[in-house]
């Protein structure tokens, strides 16, 4: 399935994607710790891409698209903790983790872009 041009929709698709992932996995402490941090990650990184929409300026526009960036890293730090810890989930994990590395390179580029 073609991901959505709008950046806006596919964040949100990710951050959706990434809870349902996290419904799959075995209720080990580990899991629920590390699950609630990714549920609080990939959220945001939506949430701050949508914030950067709504700029005051170029300088708000560029700092929160670089917050948008942190999380998408930090969702991919606690993505590979759980996939590296739930072999039987990988295919799905898989996905997701090229998802993110994507999401960090659009936003990477669009910061470059901007700041020129």
């Amino acid at each position: 399935m073609p991901k959505p041009y709008d950046l806006e929709e596919r964040t949100f698709l990710f951050a959706k994607e990434c809870r349902i992932y996290i419904r799959t996995l075995a209720k080990t402490t580990s899991n629920i710790e590390d699950g609630k941090q990714l549920v609080r990650s990939s959220g945001s990184v939506g949430a701050n891409y949508i914030e950067a929409n709504e700029k005051l300026g170029d300088k708000d526009l560029i700092f929160k698209l670089k917050i948008s960036r942190k999380e998408a890293k930090e969702s991919k730090f606690w993505l590979r903790l759980l996939h590296d810890l739930n072999p039987e989930q990988r295919i799905f994990s898989e996905s997701l983790l090229f998802e993110i590395e994507e999401l960090r390179k659009i936003l990477s580029a669009i910061i470059t872009k901007t700041s020129k």
